[in-house]
C-alpha cells in the first residue's frame, strides 16, 4: 500500500493519525485534498457502523484504500452518553466548547466518584479490492468539574486519564497518543499492516 486517504477534515484529528502512521512511510491524504468528497450521513448507531461509513464514502470517491476513525466519549453516570453523538452533542453545529458546556451541565453535582467515563475509538480501513478490517481502543478516566489544559481537542481538557494524573488537555501529543483510545486502535492496525508489508516483501524475494 503505497497511498492511504484519512477520511476525515479535522484538521487535529488527522494530524493525531499522520503522526501515528509515520512510521509505515505510507503516502497519507485527506479529505481537504478532495475537496468534492461528499460528507457521508453518520446514521450508524455503533462507533463501528460510523467509522465503515466514512471509509467506504472515501474509498468510493478517490479509488484508495481509506481510513477512517469514528471516536467519542462515554458516560457512565449518563448512560453511555454523548456517545456516537460525541461529536453533536449540543446540536449539529456544535463546537467543542459547546458540547463541553453541555456536558458539565448534565453532570452538575454529580459526585467524583460518579464521574467515571471512557473514551472509544474504533478505525475502519476500507481497500478497492473490497477488503475491509476495524480495530477499536479504549481509554479510562473521569470527567473533571472545570476544563483543565489548552492541548488536544473535544473533551480532552475534561477527561482525567486514569493512566496519566491528568486530563488529555494537558498532555502532550506524545503522552496522549501512548495511551489513547485512538493510538491503541491505530497500534492494532499498524500491526496488522507492518506484517502485511513484511510478508509482501518476503513473498517478492522468491
Amino acid at each position: 500500500m503505497e497511498k492511504l486517504i484519512i477520511a476525515s477534515r479535522n484538521r487535529k484529528k488527522t494530524f493525531e493519525l499522520v503522526t501515528l502512521l509515520a512510521p509505515l512511510g505510507i503516502g497519507l491524504k485527506n479529505l481537504d485534498d478532495f475537496p468534492g468528497a461528499p460528507e457521508p450521513d453518520e446514521t450508524g448507531g455503533t462507533f463501528e457502523e460510523n467509522a465503515k461509513i466514512k471509509a467506504y464514502s472515501a474509498l468510493a470517491y478517490t479509488n484508495l484504500p481509506a481510513l477512517a476513525d469514528d471516536s467519542g466519549l462515554e458516560v457512565a453516570a449518563l448512560g453511555g452518553e454523548p456517545g456516537v453523538r460525541s461529536a453533536r452533542f449540543a446540536g449539529e453545529e456544535a463546537d467543542d466548547s459547546a458540547n463541553n458546556r453541555l456536558l458539565l451541565q448534565k453532570l452538575a453535582g454529580v459526585p467524583r466518584e460518579r464521574r467515571q467515563a471512557r473514551f472509544v475509538s474504533v478505525i475502519a480501513l476500507a481497500r478497492p479490492d473490497g477488503r475491509t478490517v476495524v480495530f477499536r481502543g479504549e481509554t479510562s478516566g473521569l470527567i473533571v468539574e472545570t476544563p483543565k489544559g489548552e492541548r488536544g481537542f473535544g473533551y480532552d481538557p475534561l477527561f482525567l486519564s486514569d493512566e496519566l494524573g491528568i486530563t488529555f488537555g494537558q498532555a502532550d501529543g506524545e503522552t496522549k497518543n501512548r495511551i489513547s483510545h485512538r493510538g491503541r486502535a491505530l497500534a492494532g492496525l499498524i500491526t496488522a499492516l507492518k506484517r502485511e508489508m513484511a510478508y509482501t516483501a518476503h513473498g517478492m524475494k522468491h
